[in-house]
């Protein structure tokens, strides 16, 4: 099962053309985000979109058991808050800073307008929604039926190949997410992931530090998030 907290590899600004580009910047404003701030929270009712210009974002909804469940990692040239841009109802998750952002902060009408104008903009904004859906469904039956062991190693796995640099005979993943953030994207508790991490290291499969996190081999974390080798941990 293939875990998804990435948005597609060619993002929305990325495959705009240059006029549509510019046509979109002359609509909105910069914005500059600090590091671990909300750019717009569940159940606000904002229309505004962001455009990514620099940086990573996490969207990420409460529990009911007042955590965090991260739903997906945004980058530079995606679009956020775009749902509630296009219908007008309450923000369906939070939207927070992973680290110093830039944004391009479009009024939901005037966001809608583009779309309405531009037939491959808004191809591209469906696009988008539907792979988001298919992820939210993938994500959904890990957290169903896979072991925490499991959803960690595949999220290892997903982070290394989107983000990783090869130095030092490994891969650093090179977002700086916490270890409390790690585990809400794994719809885990700190502690759980703590001990999944520790039965990693000590198979030398991933090394931890200050502020770093590398893997050391990714081919036996494919296998242990498909459900083969290790004894799991849950």
């Amino acid at each position: 099962m293939t875990l998804g907290l990435f948005g597609e590899r060619h993002t929305f600004m990325g495959r705009l053309g240059p006029a549509d580009q510019a046509a979109l910047a002359e609509l909105g404003a910069r914005h500059e985000y600090p590091p671990h701030r909300p750019v717009m929270e569940e159940g606000e009712r904002t229309t505004f979109a962001v455009v990514i210009l620099r940086g990573w974002c996490t969207v990420w909804l409460t529990t009911e058991r007042g955590g965090r469940l991260i739903l997906g990692l945004r980058q530079a040239g995606e679009v956020v808050g775009d749902m509630a841009a296009l219908d007008g109802r309450p923000r369906s998750a939070s939207v927070s800073t992973l680290g110093p952002v830039t944004g391009l902060v479009v009024a939901g009408e005037r966001f809608r307008h583009f779309l309405a104008a531009r037939p491959h903009a808004n191809a591209l904004v469906v696009a988008q929604l539907t792979e988001r859906l298919r992820s939210a469904d993938n994500e959904r039956r890990a957290l169903a039926s896979m072991t925490v062991l499991q959803r960690l190693s595949g999220r290892l796995v997903e982070l290394a190949d989107r983000t990783g640099r090869v130095e030092g005979g490994g891969v650093t993943i090179r977002l700086p997410l916490a270890q409390h953030e790690l585990a809400a994207s794994v719809g885990s508790t700190r502690e759980a992931v703590a001990k999944a991490l520790r039965l990693l290291r000590e198979q030398g499969l991933v090394r931890t530090g200050p502020g770093t996190l590398a893997v050391a081999d990714l081919e036996p974390l494919r296998l242990l998030a498909g459900g083969e080798g290790q004894e799991q941990a849950t």
